[in-house]
């Protein structure tokens, strides 16, 4: 039926048009926001998948922050440690001169001093061995827990290493006399034995560390990448959808245009 109240062509012209311009405005969105998904309205499902696993993500910063103090704090004891050892390295050394039956009083008293400037500089790094707060070679020293997962469920445990001249038992040792450089030496050894123990102990505790950060940073990748296989759109395809649907759009306003004209078509049927 012809009508001048009612033109169905452009009712349809208009339906179609609108829906292009919505479509339109979708794929723009996408485009501006390279997200296919970007709030729950999109897809409530996915969208809120996606959200727990940002914050699976975003807790794992906190595990990797966790690991790489607790890596730094024994790294730091470990370096203390190893300069330990060089120090009784030394003292052995003065130790072993000192046991010499032939030696006169002033030498003997010259690397009695060094001993003791040496049992001294061990004291110094042990307590200097200190990260953030944090010494594992002191008395009482400090045991790294490091966050091991995003629930802080699971830790990461260093023990603390007493590297004190207490605990390698060599407090008292002097080299003034034959008699005492030789106790001293056996002291000295034992204690060489006993810091290279914990020094193992650390550099496993360290290589843990490390190795568990690796996979949390690999983790945390992959956690991302599903995250952006959920929720990101693929430009490629939104730039040709875009093409097509500015297109589509221009041909439904000409088609809007022609349904309109039918109205004005029929003045002609009145001449």
């Amino acid at each position: 039926m012809n009508s001048v109240n009612t033109n169905v062509g452009a009712m349809v012209a208009l339906q179609n048009l609108n829906a292009t311009n919505s479509d339109l405005a979708v794929s723009q969105t996408r485009i501006n926001t390279g997200k296919k998904i970007a709030s729950a309205k999109d897809n409530g499902a996915v969208w809120a998948i996606a959200q727990n696993q940002r914050s699976a993500s975003n807790a794992l910063n906190s595990v990797r922050e966790s690991l790489a103090r607790g890596q730094s704090t024994v790294e730091v004891a470990i370096s203390a440690g190893e300069s330990v050892s060089d120090l009784l390295l030394q003292m052995k050394e003065k130790a072993l001169a000192a046991a010499d039956a032939g030696l006169d009083t002033t030498s003997r008293t010259a690397l009695a001093d060094e001993f003791a400037s040496l049992k001294s500089q061990i004291t110094k790094a042990v307590s200097n061995a200190e990260f953030n707060g944090g010494n594992m070679l002191k008395q009482a020293g400090t045991t790294v827990q490091s966050l091991a997962n995003a629930d802080a469920t699971s830790r990461i445990t260093v023990q603390a290493q007493t590297l004190t001249l207490s605990a390698l038992s060599i407090s008292t040792s002097t080299i003034t006399t034959k008699t005492l450089a030789s106790t001293a030496i056996g002291a000295v050894n034992s204690a060489i034995a006993e810091v290279s123990s914990k020094l193992s102990a650390l550099g496993t505790g360290a290589k843990a560390l490390g190795q568990h950060q690796n996979f949390v940073n690999k983790l945390q990748d992959t956690i991302d990448a599903g995250v952006g296989n959920l929720v990101d759109a693929d430009m490629a395809k939104e730039s040709a959808r875009l093409q097509a649907l500015q297109t589509k759009q221009q041909l439904g306003v000409q088609a809007l245009s022609i349904a309109n004209q039918s109205s004005s078509i029929l003045l002609g049927l009145f001449r």
